[in-house]
């Protein structure tokens, strides 16, 4: 992405390329994914050996899968990769993780097949999904295993979790964000993770670049540039690890 700042000279050529960090510490809690969080924490006190993260794009599934994975020593397999994958050997730590469940794509007896091996062996499975686990299947078998699983649905970010990540963005690069600052981007961006991501990169790097603090003024500056594409995407609850300090 490259940004052209008003009255400048040069190009600035902005690097994303921050790896993300998906650690419990940088997942950012809040009232739209409290109940998810809920439920990864709660393990393994779970009501049942198979549940599932239900939400948009961005809203924290990801992360969350992540935290859990970790925990639990679980594998991770994409939904659309069951019909060609060993369940056995996914299973072997007991624990496992099938993400982006679509019936598009999806063997749907070897998903049965795996709900079942995952009770026989007394393993554990968390499943996400952007919408209800159930939704758009059609094995009768499984659509009824798949409606009582326990679901924890996560909802878009909202005003709170995004003003905690833009606090959270900016920390983590050494700038202390004025209220102000975090506001006025706020009524003024895309109201996303992957938006707020982006922006506070731009501001940090252009900041940077010019020697500037980053403000309201130089956001105001830089604002319109801030719509372009493409940073690495990011969910709702994560904030990329300290870049630099010292700032």
């Amino acid at each position: 992405m490259t940004v052209m700042p008003l009255a400048a000279p040069h190009q600035l050529v902005l690097d994303f390329g921050q790896p993300p960090s998906f650690v419990r510490e940088d997942f950012v809690s809040a009232p739209c994914n409290a109940d998810a969080l809920a439920l990864i924490e709660r393990w393994p006190h779970w009501p049942d050996r198979a549940v599932a993260l239900v939400g948009s794009e961005g809203t924290g599934k990801s992360h969350l899968t992540a935290i859990w994975a970790a925990q639990a020593g679980a594998k991770r397999v994409l939904a659309e990769a069951l019909q060609e994958a060993d369940l056995g050997t996914l299973l072997a730590t007991g624990a496992l993780v099938v993400e982006d469940l679509d019936p598009v794509g999806v063997d749907q007896p070897v998903l049965f097949h795996l709900l079942n091996l995952v009770r026989e062996q007394g393993a554990w499975l968390l499943l996400t999904a952007r919408a209800a686990p159930a939704a758009g299947f059609t094995l009768p078998d499984l659509v009824s295993r798949l409606r009582a699983l326990p679901v924890a649905t996560l909802a878009p970010a909202d005003e709170t979790l995004l003003q905690a990540m833009a606090f959270k963005l900016f920390a983590d690069r050494g700038i202390d964000a004025d209220p102000g600052l975090v506001r006025y981007l706020l009524a003024r961006i895309e109201r996303s993770a992957q938006a707020l991501a982006r922006t506070v990169a731009m501001l940090d790097e252009a900041a940077l670049a010019l020697r500037r603090p980053v403000t309201r003024a130089l956001a105001a500056q830089l604002l319109p540039q801030a719509s372009e594409p493409q940073a690495p995407e990011v969910d709702a609850a994560q904030a990329p690890p300290r870049a630099r300090a010292g700032r």
